[in-house]
């Protein structure tokens, strides 16, 4: 098990959450953020603020993905 993020990146564990109990993603809102855009890096930045991870199972991923899909 890798003990930071960047150790699990060289393992190539991409969907690595360096928090010790993973939380259920009820406890936070998914984001329709673009990937890459300023909009998403800006929910991104609040989740780490927050100590949430980085992901939720329901974030948007394509384009044509909306969460009323």
């Amino acid at each position: 098990m890798p003990s930071s993020i960047l150790e699990a990146i060289k393992m190539g564990m991409w969907d690595f959450e360096p928090t010790q109990e993973p939380r259920a993603t009820n406890s936070f809102s998914a984001t329709d953020a673009l990937p890459g855009t300023e909009d998403k890096l800006q929910v991104l930045a609040e989740r780490v603020r927050l100590g949430l991870p980085l992901w939720h199972e329901n974030d948007r991923i394509y384009y044509g993905q909306r969460h009323d899909d």
